[in-house]
């Protein structure tokens, strides 16, 4: 079982205060690279965590949670024989 990150709360927490992706984008001076991983969910850089949480004036956990994957059972025994 591994654990991934979920930026869901970033883009409720973006959505309550009225604000778009591209707004985040123009408050922290992150590239459009960056934003975009974030929308698919995809490991940024702390740092890019730590301007948000800057820009936003809130705390990591104000942004990021994380989500325990399930292990593929198929995968569980393939070398096992």
């Amino acid at each position: 079982m591994g654990v991934s990150l979920s930026y869901k709360q970033l883009w409720k927490l973006l959505i309550d205060r009225g604000m778009t992706k591209q707004d985040l984008r123009k408050m922290t001076g992150l590239s459009s690279a960056s934003i975009a991983k974030l929308g698919k969910g995809q490991n940024v850089n702390t740092d890019v965590l730590i301007r948000i949480c800057t820009a936003l004036d809130c705390d990591l956990h104000d942004i990021v949670e994380t989500v325990r994957l399930e292990a593929d059972s198929s995968k569980k025994n393939e070398f096992i024989k």
